[in-house]
């Protein structure tokens, strides 16, 4: 499952530096999580970085984006191998 952040956000910007993937970005209003570089920190830390740091709890699932443990594990290896072979 990727997250998402809600319009609840109020741009407090303690989410972006510490997710591990580079998933969250300043959107038009308010930050965005990339879907396809969301793991909800699976390979990383037990639980999402974002959710934790939140002051509004404003980072639910993303219900267009339910993906199993194993899939998250799956984009997280292909994220390592993303970045290896770009450095």
């Amino acid at each position: 499952m990727a997250l998402m952040i809600t319009d609840e956000c109020i741009n407090c910007d303690v989410c972006e530096p510490e997710c591990p993937n580079q998933a969250i970005s300043l959107g038009l209003e308010f930050y965005e999580i990339d879907p396809d570089r969301c793991t909800e920190c699976v390979g990383h830390f037990d639980e999402p970085q974002c959710v934790q740091v939140c002051p509004v709890s404003c980072i639910p699932v993303n219900p267009q984006h339910v993906e199993d443990k194993e899939s998250l594990w799956a984009k997280y290896r292909r994220l390592q191998a993303a970045s290896v072979s770009a450095g």
